[in-house]
């Protein structure tokens, strides 16, 4: 009887998705904002995305023999706990609760399971649930999924599980181990996302923002290093300025934000202007130096001598969305080799948990060669989109769409790319795009006024044959290449020359290199691409609206496609453009 483990994760309110394991091998991964359409799906449960996995895998309800979620008790008799409560003194009510009622949203989060798998009819006696603490899940994403020979240190930095927010530790031989945690309110990520919500933004996503602006501002300008020290062994993140609780935090228009009174009182008032006006921007770059410097300290101090060792270091939680922190990882002495999860988010923790409950049977875990592993359509499918589409698209069948993608990427059309399983992970990593030729003039503006209406500062990023990798990035010391869009590189003078539109202000740019072992199809197109135009790269951004999820159907595809001024869409095998209107007058 096969061992068939489903992990579920969406356990703190937003990112839930579904993995699917099978004798050890990852066979699906999805998440629920894609088939809900409500990017991160806040308050959602991960139940289209569950059912997806199962149809993929050819698994009914009965058949799962464990649930995997990212999400466990933590005992009375831990410092967690206590380290929690004696952060909070000023929050007696806050304090307390933590003390005797630390697990309600464990307890909160398994009556939900219940009513979740009773939907996918999953029976509560033949399957068990297994709990895993959200920072091993986090851990487990990053190094359960592809075993290394010997240790591989681990860096976990996320805005909070159940209560830690920082892990260290290493994976060897299936197993994680921990070597120092950080609990709440010291996070890190914390710390981030209370000044991306003064600079105005809203979490999750306005990160990306704060991290895009920093380059432009001087993180010498103003101090922020009031807001976290780190002496070396101890963190300690000011919770009088951010990560406030209770009366303390800043309110405003009844909303409560992430920070307090006293951050207003010393930074001035919560942005309400330009992000690239003084003082903004420069706060920016101030909190993302700062943020880079501790992860960069607390890394070295408790991994340092392991990443000399091993020459690596994996890195997951939310923290590992911000490139440019990626980069800084990268660049620490004796790192050869940086290991992210495309899916470093909360919505890797459904493939975490469940790596981390079937690396406790004997079945070995098969390595995860790729993060393709959401549904696939066929020609039929995309044909019957088509034929039901409100909008009646022009549509034919292809011979070849690689061939034609090449023609009309030639003739300098920025097209749609629709084609294989569905991506996991926040990036569009070639099967779910839009594609453009780097060289156009002005490609930038163009795909912002045609689609994507981004801030102006905010750079493409690109897919790049491996043949071009050396020619255009600077590795420093690292040995392995980026394939997940996850790292910030440093440009060669020859790329920025070549390419200025994909270059941010600081020489460097988020390049994907693509093998044929990672992602044939692309690598297929990228070739043709490269022996039609001598350019091995294609501006690559995600196949969506602004503030939409990635599309996942032929449907979704076409809503997009005609929801913005592309003329064209590889739909699979099909080409689909736009019916010309008929002017009735």
């Amino acid at each position: 009887m096969p061992n068939i483990i489903l992990g579920l994760a969406g356990a703190i309110g937003h990112d839930p998705a579904a993995a699917l394991y099978i004798d050890g091998e990852l066979v699906a991964a999805c998440e629920e904002e894609r088939f809900i359409r409500r990017k991160h799906a806040r308050e959602a449960a991960p139940y289209l995305a569950a059912r997806a996995c199962m149809r993929i895998g050819g698994v009914r309800g009965q058949d799962v023999t464990q649930v995997a979620i990212p999400f466990a008790p933590i005992s009375l008799f831990t410092k967690a706990r206590w380290h929690y409560a004696y952060r909070h003194w000023y929050a007696p009510d806050r304090a307390i609760d933590s003390v005797l009622n630390g697990n309600r949203r464990y307890r909160r989060y398994r009556r939900d399971l219940s009513s979740l798998l009773d939907k996918l009819h999953i029976p509560a006696a033949s399957s068990q649930v297994i709990p895993v603490q959200h920072q091993l899940a986090h851990a487990a994403s990053a190094t359960l999924i592809n075993p290394y020979e010997g240790r591989t240190p681990i860096f976990c930095s996320d805005a909070k599980g159940e209560y830690s927010a920082i892990f260290l530790g290493y994976a060897e031989a299936g197993k994680i181990v921990r070597v120092k945690e950080f609990y709440n309110p010291d996070s890190l990520a914390g710390m981030y996302a209370a000044l991306t919500d003064y600079l105005g933004f809203e979490a999750l996503d306005g990160e990306f923002k704060v991290m895009g602006i920093a380059p432009f501002g001087d993180p010498n300008k103003y101090d922020l290093t009031s807001l976290a020290k780190f002496n070396g062994r101890r963190l300690k993140i000011n919770n009088h300025l951010v990560g406030t609780v209770g009366i303390r935090r800043y309110k405003a228009q009844s909303k409560g934000h992430y920070f307090s009174r006293q951050l207003v009182e010393m930074l001035g008032p919560r942005r309400v202007g330009n992000l690239i006006d003084d003082p903004y921007v420069h706060y920016a770059a101030a909190i993302q130096a700062l943020y880079e410097d501790l992860a960069v300290r607390i890394v070295k101090s408790y991994l340092g001598d392991m990443i000399h060792e091993t020459g690596r270091l994996a890195v997951a939680g939310t923290s590992s969305l911000n490139i440019r922190l990626n980069q800084k990882l990268g660049e620490i002495d004796g790192v050869k080799e940086l290991l992210i999860n495309p899916a470093s988010g909360d919505a890797g923790t459904a493939i975490g948990a469940a790596a981390f409950a079937a690396s406790k049977q004997e079945t070995q875990l098969k390595p995860a060669t790729h993060f393709f592993t959401g549904p696939k359509f066929t020609r039929n499918q995309c044909v019957e989109a088509c034929k039901g589409h409100r909008e009646k698209p022009v549509w034919e069948i292809l011979d070849d769409p690689h061939a034609k993608a090449v023609e009309l990427l030639q003739q300098g059309e920025v097209i749609g790319w629709f084609r294989g399983r569905m991506e996991f992970g926040a990036r569009a990593l070639g099967n779910r795009s839009i594609l453009a030729d780097p060289s156009q003039p002005d490609i930038a503006k163009r795909i912002n006024k045609l689609v994507k209406f981004r801030e102006s500062w905010r750079p493409f990023s690109a897919s790049l044959l491996e043949s071009a990798a050396d020619d255009y990035i600077d590795r420093g010391n690292l040995q392995s290449y980026d394939e997940a869009m996850a790292l910030s590189v440093k440009t060669t003078a020859k790329f920025r020359e070549t390419y200025p539109d994909i270059v941010h202000v600081d020489g460097t740019a988020r390049l994907q290199v693509v093998r044929d072992e990672n992602n044939a199809d692309l690598h297929n197109l990228l070739s043709l691409f490269a022996d039609a135009t001598g350019q091995r790269l294609l501006i690559n951004t995600a196949l969506n609206r602004p503030g939409e999820a990635l599309v996942c159907t032929p449907e979704d595809a076409l809503n997009a496609f005609h929801g913005t001024d592309l003329n064209y869409l590889i739909l699979g095998d099909l080409l689909v453009s736009k019916r010309e209107e008929v002017d009735d007058w």
